[in-house]
């Protein structure tokens, strides 16, 4: 087999052409995209498309291996071209028929009747999943069946983020006109571009994988930077000292991150290019003082990298008064994006001693962010959000600045989510109410938890045996209502143990959620072991008063 490498960069039209057959090994790992991926990336597609500019939009790139003169398998790349065919399947169907010819043929390859030969995709997934892609999303018109495959018709976790990205695409997408969707489709195939980089040995291909996705090879952008900087200094062995105790404290992954963030508090915009470009032009080139660069270290990175090491530490004193400010910012640091970082950076960096401004600002700011959490609000309008808030502050609009504020829908839509399926929520979600409404149970107490565990746990369990107490005791409607909401949910300091689960609930108090048997007291189970037996009845006064609880702690009616 040849080991000759070659990388181009090529239109998707290319890319999902005759010249390639794309095959997902068995070893590879499920396709795992969410909701929130996809639409991330048809909002930045929709910003291309409102900025008609004939700059190329560039989506990164495809690590392959050569199996035969246009068959290849994918070792990186998976999640870009699966996402990418749906995409091309949901505006197909979408389309009129001319239109719907074009896109069908960049997700199959068109077959010959004449000559007997068969279509067949354009992309073959794992063997698991790709006989659902074929019927689903690959065979034109499959998009209205795919959107009615219920759970159970969606065999595994790929399936049904197949199956949810399809839809929250075509939601959004049918909300175009004709017009704007087959513009949508000519950017995607004449001004999208990916590197496909392809060799013909397997171990050559995870080298080169490596070394495109290892961090701390090649010169990062803040080595340039320092460069840049300090290199124009007088002062350099002074500087260059400051500069790197800064990136030590952080470490040179968190120190890339707050050049990011220190690039949104200063340009007040969301991030469209590059670090390695926006970073000069909104950052180091706007100061005009002969001493910009020491001014930049001086006042801008080093009280900036001091703020985000708080914002990792969740320490900003240790004195009793800042000790709510403290717990916000470890609360921040539980939600699952850093969005919130740049407006918390800001705030600590410009009122560094002001106990009272930071103690309203970031309980405020923990409730904004709790709400995006719950709700499911994806990167770009949560990003917009904040820089509303950056801008307001920077206006002098101080704690009560009105992005802060959740309107009556929002808060509403957070209700709902409080007493929807918690459970159902991506873990870090679920996991951050949990240990939220259990810092509220347990406010007062002293207590604190430094687990390296920490793990969700059902008392009613996910499919109790036939002829349990759980079966007597739930029906079929309640055990389905009641099994992932937050009434029947506790924390425990171990790993899941599913036969534990599936014990009766005394047997399960005794052996599994007590101190005894090993199990930190979290407030949420102690709750739990306060009660005799688990009934419908006490799963949903449970889950009234938890929801209660954070309602009021959140300021939500």
């Amino acid at each position: 087999m040849e080991q000759s490498l070659s990388a181009h960069e090529y239109p998707l039209r290319k890319v999902f052409s005759s010249d390639y057959e794309f095959h997902i090994p068995e070893y590879q790992r499920p396709y795992r995209w969410g909701v929130d991926h996809v639409l991330q990336l048809l909002s930045d597609l929709e910003e291309a498309l409102d900025r008609g500019e004939a700059e190329p939009y560039f989506l990164g790139s495809l690590v392959l291996v050569r199996r035969a003169d246009s068959t290849f398998e994918v070792i990186d790349g998976q999640q870009r071209l699966t996402t990418l065919t749906i995409l091309f399947a949901v505006l197909r169907d979408l389309a009129d028929e001319e239109i719907a010819a074009e896109l069908s043929e960049l997700v199959l390859e068109p077959g010959k009747r004449l000559a007997g030969i068969a279509a067949k995709p354009r992309l073959t997934l794992r063997a698991q999943d790709a006989q659902f892609f074929r019927k689903h999303v690959q065979v034109p018109g499959g998009i209205d069946a795919l959107l009615e495959v219920t759970d159970a018709g969606a065999a595994n976790e790929s399936q049904r983020a197949i199956r949810n990205n399809a839809a929250a695409l075509h939601r959004r997408l049918l909300d175009w006109d004709e017009e704007r969707r087959n513009r949508l489709g000519a950017l995607l195939t004449t001004k999208t571009f990916l590197v496909v980089v392809s060799t013909g040995d397997l171990s050559s291909a995870y080298r080169i994988f490596s070394v495109m996705n290892a961090r701390g090879l090649d010169l990062a952008p803040t080595d340039i930077f320092k460069s840049k900087v300090i290199g124009e200094l007088k002062e350099r062995p002074e500087y260059a000292k400051r500069w790197e105790d800064a990136e030590e404290a952080l470490g040179s992954e968190a120190f890339t991150d707050l050049f990011r963030d220190i690039r949104t508090v200063v340009s007040g915009e969301r991030a469209r290019l590059e670090l390695l470009k926006e970073f000069p032009a909104q950052v180091l080139n706007t100061y005009t003082d002969s001493h910009r660069e020491a001014i930049f270290v001086d006042e801008i990175l080093l009280p900036y990298a001091k703020a985000f090491e708080s914002t990792i530490t969740s320490i900003v004193s240790s004195s009793p008064p800042w000790a709510s400010i403290n717990q916000s910012l470890a609360r921040l640091a539980l939600i699952d994006n850093k969005d919130w970082r740049p407006v918390a950076l800001w705030a600590l960096v410009h009122h560094p001693d002001d106990v009272d401004f930071l103690t309203g600002f970031l309980t405020r700011l923990e409730r904004l962010a709790a709400s995006f959490l719950l709700r499911g609000e994806y990167s770009t309008p949560r990003i917009a959000r904040y820089l509303d808030v950056l801008r307001e502050l920077k206006a002098g609009e101080g704690v009560h600045a009105p992005a802060l504020d959740l309107t009556p829908e929002e808060r509403a839509l957070t209700v709902d989510a409080l007493n929807g399926e918690i459970y159902q929520l991506q873990s870090r979600r679920a996991r951050y109410v949990m240990l939220r409404l259990d810092g509220i149970l347990a406010r007062g107490s002293g207590v604190t938890y430094d687990h390296g565990i920490i793990t969700l746990e059902h008392v009613l369990p996910q499919n109790p045996p036939e002829g349990s107490e759980w079966r007597a005791k739930f029906s079929d409607e309640e055990r389905t209502f009641w099994t992932h909401r937050l009434g029947n949910l506790l924390l425990l300091n171990r790993r899941k143990n599913s036969q534990a689960s599936n014990l009766a609930f005394a047997t399960k108090k005794s052996s599994y959620f007590k101190p005894e048997a090993g199990i930190a007291p979290f407030a949420v189970t102690v709750q739990v072991l306060n009660h005799d037996e688990w009934t419908p009845e006490v799963v949903e006064r449970r889950q009234r008063e938890n929801v209660a609880l954070l309602t009021d702690e959140w300021k939500l009616n």
